[in-house]
């Protein structure tokens, strides 16, 4: 007993050993790491603001009430707001289908959430144009009914959802794999139909998790330039979402507009970290008391 206490101390103090650092190195590594944080995230974040306000605040408001910059922020909201409940309803199902049932397919299925992640969204964007275009099959059937597809807000809407539809799912399937299916199987034993269960008992399980993957698809949503900027036709007043405005304002020279425009994303994206950071904390304290129970 007292070799084996002996052995086993002996492991732990050259496992502690080969696993610690000394104060210095601690100390080079976190001001290396606050670095690279300051010199490529904060720097370039604390620039836009103080363009934007180079100005004054008279200036950067007069920017943001431009109606072509008003109507950008106009569209960038609405497509955000038809795209993310689309993959949000997608990614349940989808996260469902995944981790409650085992059908053909299943693998290829999973696959093709993944498709987006690899696939440059410029060509996610040429995909809708060959496929919506005049000179393709579905794009004079759907002309002749009068639906417009490329350069009008469908268009920018399919784009969208292409290019932000992992976000949900994927941030679900690993969820709901590890929850697995013990639940369901017992609301559904004590007689509860398939939506009651779904409601009331997959719905609570996965709240903090649906919530979390929402606020990422929105982010890509808002901020998306290579798919929308293809399918779009850059009509300005019409067809310009958020950052295709500050392109179109940066070339003009028009340099406060750009970055009042771009402080807004920007605002809008720290206001979406704030919340995802609250989310992870709730969600792994839930998780936590979860497993002590």
């Amino acid at each position: 007993m007292v070799m084996a206490h002996d052995a086993g101390y002996a492991s732990n103090t050259l496992v502690t050993a080969a696993t610690s650092e000394t104060r210095l190195s601690r100390v080079v590594l976190t001001i290396v790491a606050l670095g690279f944080v300051a010199l490529f995230l904060l720097l370039p974040l604390a620039t836009v603001f103080i363009e934007a306000f180079r100005k004054g605040a008279a200036e950067f408001f007069t920017a943001l009430g431009d109606p072509e910059t008003f109507s950008a922020i106009r569209l960038t909201l609405l497509v955000a707001g038809i795209a993310v409940p689309l993959n949000l309803v997608f990614g349940v199902a989808a996260a469902w289908a995944i981790a409650k049932f085992e059908f053909k397919g299943k693998a290829f299925l999973t696959t093709l959430i993944d498709l987006p992640f690899s696939v440059s969204p410029v060509i996610s964007g040429l995909v809708f144009v060959l496929l919506f275009s005049s000179h393709s099959v579905l794009g004079p059937i759907l002309q002749s009914y009068g639906i417009q597809i490329l350069f009008a807000v469908p268009g920018l809407v399919l784009a969208t959802v292409f290019v932000t539809f992992p976000f949900v799912a994927r941030e679900l399937i690993p969820l709901m794999q590890e929850q697995g299916t013990a639940d369901e199987e017992a609301a559904l034993s004590l007689g509860a139909t398939g939506w009651q269960t779904f409601w009331h008992v997959t719905l609570p399980n996965i709240k903090w998790g649906l919530l979390y993957g929402v606020l990422l698809c929105n982010a890509r949503a808002m901020g998306e330039f290579g798919a929308v900027s293809v399918v779009s036709g850059h009509i300005r007043g019409q067809t310009n979402t958020m950052p295709l405005q500050v392109e179109i304002l940066y070339n003009e020279y028009n340099f406060v507009a750009a970055f009042a425009v771009a402080a807004l994303l920007a605002l809008l994206a720290l206001v979406t970290l704030v919340l995802k950071t609250a989310l992870e904390l709730r969600y792994s304290d839930e998780i936590a008391a979860s497993r002590r129970h």
